[in-house]
């Protein structure tokens, strides 16, 4: 196993979590063993519209447990919904918080309860470390199956005025319970499907290659890779397809393990930037940057990226020269990529030449970049940006 000194000494942090069709449906349970009397159920209004929610807050008031539900939270959740948030918390004398959907109710969540214990507006918890209290009981249950937020130290939330993305990582935003059920998942469209997972690819890549990864990460990070290899693309095309939603969702579940110990790297640090500018989906903002990042980097990691290439399905023959190996590994990204229907680029999106140097400059200074394999200077990075449209 390629990779650094995994005698180093290591913390590896995460939630109690249930996996498994009907797991959502132990809201109730869990909640009432937290000793929860009043939760803030924290989702959006598609999901409502679904019924996802309503059968969540079904399973808590069976348990005895009262609701309010707010669904106030955009696809990249911003700092005034969260104080929003915080507000109706406080003025319903909530005691608890229950998370339905994808990463942005999840991270919403998440911050909401930071606001409240702490008392203190949320971009002011902005970097690693920086949450005194943490939050009430926290139980989350994704919906999609690539943001990994159920069972991750990472909130990431839009500051709209400055037009950046803030990440707070502490373990206080691990939740106490994550309810990990793919049945959920079989409402997303294909579109949905394709961008979340290749998330979930970006977060274990990421996490694979970080100066912070560990025999652990590593662990996981690869069977993720294996995973998405197998069953994305059934995914996309059969929705009702519960061996391949059960399959993303644990791919999901093992890159989110991965990315919450190791960190990430400069695909989610350039993808904070874009999506902060100009409020782009995340999953999409990864997918679009991730061949041209392992480009980018591969002389820093080439044998884990040899590995990587192999778990996504690149026959790679042991000797071959290192030439081949990156282009073998990136034709097996672009094939996944292009095979569920992904390719876009940056100028699609909206993105101008002139935006590069500030969205260069923003990625720099993100908390991803920190842990990325090779450190690129904002030259680098405008390099990047520029091929990607």
């Amino acid at each position: 196993m390629p990779g650094g000194n995994h005698s180093e000494l290591r913390k590896f942090v995460a939630p109690e979590f249930v996996f498994g069709d009907g797991a959502a449906m132990l809201a109730g349970q869990y909640a009432a063993n937290l000793s929860a009397q009043k939760t803030l159920v924290v989702s959006g209004p598609i999901l409502e519209s679904i019924g996802w929610t309503g059968r969540i807050v079904d399973s808590l008031t069976r348990e005895g447990v009262n609701c309010v539900v707010f669904t106030g939270v955009s696809p990249n959740p911003r700092h005034e919904e969260v104080m929003e948030g915080a507000e109706v918390y406080r003025r319903e004398g909530c005691d608890a918080i229950v998370a339905v959907g994808g990463g942005s109710p999840m991270d919403c969540a998440k911050a909401i309860g930071i606001v409240c214990t702490n008392d203190r507006h949320v971009l002011e918890f902005e970097g690693v470390d920086n949450v005194d209290r943490p939050g009430p009981p926290l139980i989350c249950i994704p919906t999609t199956a690539g943001t990994a937020a159920d069972v991750s130290q990472f909130c990431i939330i839009s500051d709209q005025d400055r037009k950046i993305k803030i990440a707070i990582v502490s373990k206080t935003m691990v939740p106490d319970v994550a309810l990990i059920d793919p049945r959920l998942t079989v409402t997303m469209d294909g579109h949905l499907t394709a961008h979340t997972g290749l998330d979930a690819l970006t977060h274990a890549a990421e996490a694979y290659v970080s100066n912070a990864s560990s025999a652990v990460t590593d662990l996981n990070a690869l069977e993720s890779m294996r995973l998405i290899r197998t069953h994305l693309r059934a995914a996309v095309e059969r929705p009702d397809d519960m061996l391949a939603r059960t399959g993303m969702m644990l791919a999901s579940t093992y890159a989110g393990l991965a990315f919450s110990n190791a960190i990430l790297g400069a695909v989610h640090a350039m993808a904070h930037s874009l999506g902060g500018l100009l409020d782009l989906p995340h999953g999409l903002c990864n997918a679009i940057l991730l061949d041209r990042v392992i480009d980018y980097n591969f002389d820093a990691e080439p044998e884990k990226y040899r590995c990587m290439g192999v778990a996504l399905g690149a026959d790679i023959p042991p000797d071959a020269p290192s030439g081949e190996v990156r282009a073998r590994t990136l034709d097996a990204v672009r094939a996944l990529k292009r095979d569920v229907g992904v390719n876009e680029t940056l100028a699609g999106l909206g993105i101008k030449p002139e935006d590069l140097p500030l969205l260069a400059r923003n990625a720099l200074a993100d908390v991803c970049m920190l842990t990325n394999p090779k450190q690129p200077s904002t030259d680098d990075l405008i390099e990047i940006f520029r091929q990607s449209r």
